[in-house]
């Protein structure tokens, strides 16, 4: 379903001529077919599922938000404004995110589900969150308060 809404927009984007908008769709159109060919070895012929691109583009986001702060740095005015608008066009295909209040509460309910009681269990509590959540949350963010939340 994520797929097609991508290359929907994409179609769009080359219609309206927006520019900004069909180099970054097309952008994750790659990055999606490089993920596509790396899950066939594991048998996955159809592609990656909707989860799996919804943690592909907070990646992107990532990637982006990364790039800002070095342009910042650099006095990159132009670049800056680039990858915000990349961000921008990325963000329309991922759910509502999740305030910190909402990331919180998802996370009192792993802890609950899962039985972690130390940051020994971090890595159980993320996996179970990029499961369930995946999409709705920036996870390093979240890591933040997992580890927060099991080291008191």
């Amino acid at each position: 379903m994520l797929r097609t809404q991508i290359t929907e927009a994409m179609k769009d984007a080359l219609r309206a001529k927006d520019e900004r908008a069909l180099s970054t769709i097309r952008l994750m159109v790659s990055r999606m077919k490089d993920l596509d060919i790396a899950a066939r070895p594991k048998g996955n012929a159809d592609g990656i599922g909707d989860d799996e691109i919804l943690t592909m583009l907070q990646g992107m986001i990532k990637q982006r938000r990364e790039s800002i702060a070095l342009y910042e740095k650099g006095n990159r005015p132009d670049l800056v404004k680039q990858e915000s608008e990349e961000i921008t066009v990325i963000e329309r295909f991922l759910p509502k995110q999740m305030d910190e209040a909402a990331v919180k509460e998802a996370i009192e309910k792993i802890v609950a589900a899962t039985g972690a009681s130390s940051v020994k269990d971090m890595g159980k509590v993320m996996g179970e969150m990029k499961k369930t959540y995946a999409g709705q949350m920036d996870f390093s963010q979240a890591g933040a308060l997992v580890k927060a939340r099991l080291a008191g």
